[in-house]
């Protein structure tokens, strides 16, 4: 039998990463086995996964979305929208965030609101979040949908390693700093976009910002099981508050998260990453889904902490159930972002 298809012992989250990486080549074998013809359309419905279901309206509510001007969180912000919400768009690039927030509100009638926000920079989150609590009275979804994958070592402008600082130690700062207006308007939800690559990350505690040995992936998942403890521990410190947290993983999605790839990897790699994308990956309305679902599914009102995918909770990785890790990771966190313990 050959390599790709050996599977030694494996755990779900483990299986499901092997899914991801060989997904291309089991393609080829189910279309060869079952006919190129339905067997291709069958798979790539598989794989779009399902939709969220629930009708629940958002009238009267405030949605704060990070990095909403393409990709999951574009389509998120317009399904919200859709249902009533006032959307909040923190983007980087006003411009693109402008066109969207027009696009938006032209469809759905809606109020949307556009922020500058670099989540590279603690300066830039701190004016931002100083902004939202002078003028939203209220917060009632937190969507930390905004990130980047597979970038070259680059750093933010406090010095930290990119992925692990925008994806993870930028959320953490916003959302703290968030946290009484969220209060204020419980019921209230947080939400942190996560990966299925936390499987395959740990934390580097004794180089959190990997400056002796990089490497893109690693630095990538270790920023997703991130954002899954941070998850797990504010739930812990939120309990009482009527204000729950979520983790997901997406899915594997075709949007511009894959635009340095050509960089940390190869050129090919990022050719056939997209090009295959374009067949197999989620579009983003489905990779939206799972996202949608932690913001409006009433069955979860009074569950928190816990880890989604394709609309369903999942285990996560055993990396991420650790509560002395969680606690640390904050404990981390807070002292880089320059917060009291």
């Amino acid at each position: 039998m050959p390599r790709w298809l050996t599977l030694p012992a494996m755990t779900w989250p483990d299986f499901a990463v092997w899914l991801d990486q060989n997904k291309v080549v089991l393609i080829a074998v189910t279309c060869t086995v079952v006919g190129a013809g339905s067997g291709l359309v069958g798979l790539r419905l598989w794989l779009q996964g399902p939709k969220c279901r629930s009708k629940a309206r958002l009238e009267g509510k405030t949605v704060v979305i990070t990095g909403s001007n393409t990709g999951i969180g574009k389509e998120t912000a317009r399904d919200l929208s859709r249902r009533g919400a006032r959307v909040v768009m923190l983007c980087r690039d006003l411009q693109k965030a402008r066109t969207t927030a027009e696009e938006i509100h032209e469809e759905t009638g809606n109020p949307v609101v556009v922020h500058h926000l670099d989540l590279a920079s603690l300066h830039s989150i701190r004016d931002t979040a100083a902004n939202l609590n002078d003028t939203e009275t209220r917060i009632h979804l937190l969507i930390n949908n905004a990130g980047i994958m597979m970038c070259p070592r680059w750093e933010t402008k406090d010095g930290f390693e990119m992925q692990l600082g925008t994806n993870h130690l930028g959320h953490f700062l916003l959302t703290l700093l968030l946290l009484d207006t969220i209060k204020a308007s419980a019921p209230a939800r947080i939400i942190n976009v996560s990966s299925v690559a936390h499987t395959q990350g740990r934390i580097h505690w004794d180089d959190l910002h990997l400056q002796h040995h990089y490497n893109a992936k690693e630095a990538y998942c270790q920023s997703k099981l991130a954002n899954v403890l941070f998850t797990r521990e504010l739930a812990k410190r939120l309990q009482g508050t009527s204000v729950t947290t979520y983790s997901l993983h997406p899915g594997v999605v075709q949007t511009e998260l894959g635009r340095h790839i050509h960089q940390s990897v190869n050129g090919f790699i990022h050719w056939a990453f997209h090009f295959f994308g374009n067949f197999f990956f989620k579009t983003v309305t489905r990779g939206a889904q799972t996202t949608i679902y932690c913001a409006v599914e009433e069955s979860l009102a009074t569950h928190t902490g816990k880890y989604y995918s394709d609309c369903a909770e999942k285990p996560p990785h055993r990396a991420a159930l650790s509560d002395e890790d969680a606690r640390r990771l904050w404990d981390a966190s807070t002292q880089l972002v320059g917060l009291a313990v």
